[in-house]
């Protein structure tokens, strides 16, 4: 491998840290409703996102198959310039929710255009014969600098957001800010991680196959979308993986989306969400390792029901909503998390060709988007029905009632995956 695809790896490894790592995430659910909305319009904002991921996963992955993955990887950098600083500058008032609205179309576009173009960028970067062992070196030094950046901006930003704790931190300045005003500054400092990421995804070098771009562009896309299908399509290993790791990711999401909701429910401060958030991403270091051994030791099957059974304690603890000591199911979540992006990522890669790799990833980030959407959509409606039987609840209380039917929903979409695995084999 020359020393220009050599730097891709860490390269690879700083664009996913600096992209994914954002200061807001310890408190995302209770920043959009201190911005102003409800429980149902944060849940349908981020429907917004997840539809524009699926309507440009799959048209972003094949026009990095063929007009290169560096392009669309700066294209994904520079629209998360621009997501972030819709957010951070969008003013209160009537058109606050429809910037928003741009906020998650943006966010979704450059969350389409990253996904599998830098992963398989980076993988098409190691030498061809070494790929199936590099491969998972690779993913474990990516958990591990994940999860650093990720206990940075969890601390930090939770931190940001408190404007107690920011207030005693600057007491001796003599300056005091509002509450209103520190609301923003995790995202501010989101803004500035945006444009070193952009800064990154310059400095990548394209594989060689994939360096340059033909005339007719669009019409060798549109023909790798539908390679990418048929892979997908006539595999049942990949279909069963795409199937199990959409309905685990989307139960998980729901839960870390309203995190900072749920943490509010179990009466904890808004810094520990970030001591929590740390703690989520400091398991990637454990979790990294271990992973690793069970793709080399256990079957695909085997691997996924494990993480389903982590899903499922984690979920069953939050509808308890123990006040305090609640905060346990971040660990069986937070695992379950890390090692279902170590096990789709190292298989994905392993069993597809290298010319559809980033539209077949592409197809990932479809259904798993997919998923999340109709979950969100759903969650919307439970808490919308809540609202209604209980005209004088509260936006915390009302999220506690929906609680209770995520581990048991979850519970029967597993038993009909299981039932038609079953069916697949005879």
């Amino acid at each position: 491998m020359s020393t220009s695809l050599h730097r891709n790896l860490p390269l690879f490894v700083a664009f996913r840290v600096l992209f994914h790592a954002r200061f807001y995430y310890p408190v995302i659910g209770v920043l959009f409703l201190d911005l102003g909305l409800t429980l149902e319009q944060y849940a349908l904002l981020n429907v917004v996102w997840a539809v524009v991921i699926i309507v440009l996963e799959i048209p972003s992955g094949a026009l990095a198959d063929v007009i290169g993955r560096k392009r669309v990887v700066v294209v994904a950098a520079a629209l998360m310039v621009a997501e972030m600083a819709v957010l951070a500058f969008a003013p209160r008032g009537v058109w606050m929710f429809w910037l928003l609205v741009l906020n998650r179309v943006l966010s979704g576009a450059a969350e389409a255009c990253a996904s599998g173009a830098d992963e398989a960028l980076a993988y098409d970067s190691l030498p061809e014969a070494d790929r199936k062992t590099a491969w998972p070196r690779v993913l474990e030094s990516l958990m591990r600098w994940k999860s650093g950046g990720f206990f940075v901006a969890m601390v930090s930003g939770a931190a940001l957001f408190d404007q107690a704790l920011m207030s005693s931190l600057l007491g001796w300045t003599g300056w005091q800010p509002s509450a209103d005003s520190t609301v923003r500054w995790p995202v501010y400092a989101t803004l500035v991680t945006a444009v070193l990421c952009l800064l990154v995804a310059l400095n990548f070098r394209e594989p060689p196959a994939h360096a340059s771009v033909g005339r007719h562009a669009v019409g060798r896309a549109w023909q790798n979308v539908m390679e990418g299908a048929i892979h997908v399509f006539t595999s049942r290993r990949i279909l069963f993986l795409m199937v199990a790791a959409l309905v685990i990711d989307s139960f998980v999401r729901i839960f870390l989306t309203f995190a900072s909701n749920y943490y509010r429910l179990i009466e904890l401060p808004p810094f520990v969400n970030g001591i929590l958030g740390s703690a989520l991403a400091l398991l990637g270091f454990a979790v990294a390792p271990l992973a690793k051994r069970m793709v080399a030791r256990r079957g695909v099957v085997a691997n996924y029901f494990v993480v389903a059974g982590l899903v499922l304690i984690g979920l069953t603890g939050t509808a308890m909503a123990w006040p305090y000591w609640g905060a346990w199911v971040v660990v069986p979540l937070g695992v379950a998390m890390s090692a279902l992006q170590f096990f789709t990522s190292n298989y994905l890669n392993e069993w597809t060709e290298s010319n559809v790799r980033a539209t077949v990833l592409s197809f990932r980030g479809v259904a798993f988007n997919l998923g999340y959407a109709v979950a969100g959509i759903l969650f919307a409606q439970l808490t919308a029905h809540f609202r209604g039987a209980h005209p004088g609840a509260d936006e915390t209380s009302i999220f506690g009632m929906a609680l209770p039917w995520l581990p048991a929903t979850f519970l029967g979409c597993g038993i009909i995956l299981w039932f038609c695995l079953r069916m697949t084999r005879r």
